[in-house]
């Protein structure tokens, strides 16, 4: 009797082979996609609390101009100095928003703002935009992106995301 000498692998080990490489594909595409999901996250929550932390030297200094107990025209003034002049924002009243944005409310940054204010390096898709609520009375700011991060568009609720 002669036995063949038989090389290479067996349709068994290549079946074996294959459904580990397809485990593990599935984990790698499943860590990457966290991984990119992540990154967005943190990406734009890095440019709003940017954008946070110049927008509050705005109302600051709106707040110290309107001075003691303002009345409504003195506010109405200070704001469009501070705000519009100054800061070169434009009220957002006009702008394509979702829902959830107090867009009448809100003033919207520019490209002039961006460069004002060091923030050029932000890129924004197209119609996206950032929007900021003043709130001269307790010195705090909102902002808003326009895109926001699955349904959410307000800094504090992105801040409250865990992914």
């Amino acid at each position: 009797m002669y036995i063949k000498n038989e090389k290479g692998i067996t349709l068994m080990a290549l079946v074996i082979t294959a459904i580990v490489l397809l485990i593990l594909a599935g984990i790698g595409i499943n860590y990457g996609s966290d991984t990119i999901k992540k990154a967005t996250l943190e990406e734009l929550r890095t440019n709003m609390l940017l954008v946070e932390a110049k927008a509050k030297e705005y109302v600051e200094e709106a707040n110290f101009k309107m001075g003691i107990s303002p009345d409504d025209n003195k506010k109405a003034e200070v704001r469009k100095e501070v705000y519009e002049d100054e800061a070169k924002l434009q009220p957002a009243s006009g702008i394509s928003a979702p829902s959830g944005i107090p867009v009448n409310d809100c003033y919207v940054m520019t490209e002039d703002t961006m460069n004002l204010w060091g923030l050029q390096d932000i890129k924004l898709d197209e119609g996206e935009s950032y929007l900021i609520k003043f709130d001269d009375t307790n010195l705090t700011v909102e902002i808003y992106n326009t895109k926001g991060y699955d349904g959410h568009y307000s800094l504090t609720d992105i801040d409250k995301l865990e992914v």
